[in-house]
């Protein structure tokens, strides 16, 4: 990815610098990339790390799922059990991390000859959930999220305790109420002069179970939709779709557009589906020809955390030492580029020690005394 222009901060010694686009909102930002790109992809993460790995990799967007956030954070399901200022809070420490790694690896490891690398701050997209209650719960949300940086978030019109989208017994509040919801969050982003924060709209009316109107499914969904939209609220709709069919996402895609031509939509690449049994499963740029310019895959990090770290257990029970071994060696394999491999220098260690210098922080000392790393 190429780095624009790069510039000074007074958090990096004099001769380092960072991508100039370190001051821009990361809403325009966004909004630049919906508006160039053919889509925007968006890994789905849940603590700081796993969004620093992902910046790392050059990720065009971060999307911080609230399912995923429940399974990391309190090890339960997604049915509301945690609040607005919690996930809100697991945002902003997030937001800071990328800030803080932005300038960690723009140190690099003078001492060890580590050049400097230069990392785009990826824009974040939270999870809105419901909105945690009623219009003013939406309102208080909102602004914790437009100050900690988030570059949108999505609301969706589940009858609250909401649940996942891909478990049973969803019901659906009136449409008034969530055009209300909507228009509180942009209007609460305005009033903080982030007139650029992306508002999404989610409807879970294709499986829900009770809703006020007598519609049901694909075309409450679309009905829902439009309406979204015709407030002026949303600047994208997403329709949770139950399974992975082509032709439920080419429909609502079709009838929406013809609405509403410009309308851009989002699409969750859900880990609930079986991708690996569909015989054709859409791909991201068949999504990006139909309309949906934000997609993103809620649990990624979740089942790639979960898939590694039970295959390095189970070498661990089978072989003890020689498994974590191994896994070092598929780390530190000259021909890959895993970056946590040197935590040290992950975690920003070099930068700590740097700028401690430049500020008169002696008591950090130096490595001189360190025992050196082993070639593989």
């Amino acid at each position: 990815m190429a780095i624009r222009s790069l510039a000074q901060t007074p958090l990096l010694p004099p001769g380092f610098t960072v991508p100039a686009s370190r001051w821009t909102d990361p809403a325009t930002r966004l909004r630049e990339l919906l508006e160039s790109e053919p889509y925007v992809f968006a890994p789905g993460i849940y603590d700081p790390h796993g969004a620093e790995i992902a910046m790392y990799h050059h990720a065009t967007a971060i999307y911080f799922s609230g399912y995923s956030f429940a399974i990391g954070h309190l090890g339960t399901t997604d049915m509301d059990l945690y609040s607005g200022p919690e996930i809100a809070d697991g945002a902003r420490r997030t937001i800071s991390a990328l800030r803080k790694f932005q300038l960690t690896m723009a140190t690099g490891d003078p001492e060890k000859g580590v050049p400097p690398t230069h990392l785009e701050i990826p824009p974040v997209v939270v999870d809105m959930d419901g909105g945690y209650g009623n219009l003013f719960n939406v309102q208080r949300v909102a602004e914790l999220y437009v100050n900690a940086g988030v570059a949108g978030a999505h609301i969706e019109d589940q009858v609250l305790p909401k649940r996942c989208g891909h478990i049973a017994g969803k019901a659906l509040i009136s449409a008034d109420e969530m055009v209300g919801k909507l228009r509180m969050a942009r209007a609460v982003a305005e009033d903080l002069g982030r007139t650029d924060f992306v508002v999404i709209a989610r409807t879970d009316a294709v499986s829900a179970v009770d809703a006020p109107e007598t519609t049901r499914g694909l075309d409450l969904a679309i009905e829902r939709a439009l309406r979204y939209l015709d407030s002026g609220a949303p600047d994208l709709v997403w329709c949770e779709f139950p399974n992975s069919d082509r032709e439920p996402t080419e429909r609502f895609a079709d009838q929406v557009r013809r609405r509403f031509p410009d309308a851009k939509l989002a699409f969750n690449w859900s880990s609930s589906f079986k991708w690996f049994n569909d015989p054709n499963p859409i791909s991201f740029a068949e999504l990006g020809e139909l309309g949906y310019r934000f997609l993103f895959i809620t649990l990624a990090a979740q089942h790639a955390m979960g898939y590694g770290f039970s295959k390095l257990l189970q070498g661990l029970s089978e072989e003890q030492e020689r498994a974590y071994v191994a896994l070092q060696r598929r780390e530190w394999a000259p021909d890959d580029d895993i970056p946590t491999k040197s935590h040290h220098l992950f975690t920003g260690v070099p930068y700590h020690q740097v700028l401690g210098q430049t500020m008169g922080a002696s008591r950090l000392g130096g490595f001189a005394g360190e025992t050196a790393e082993k070639a593989v």
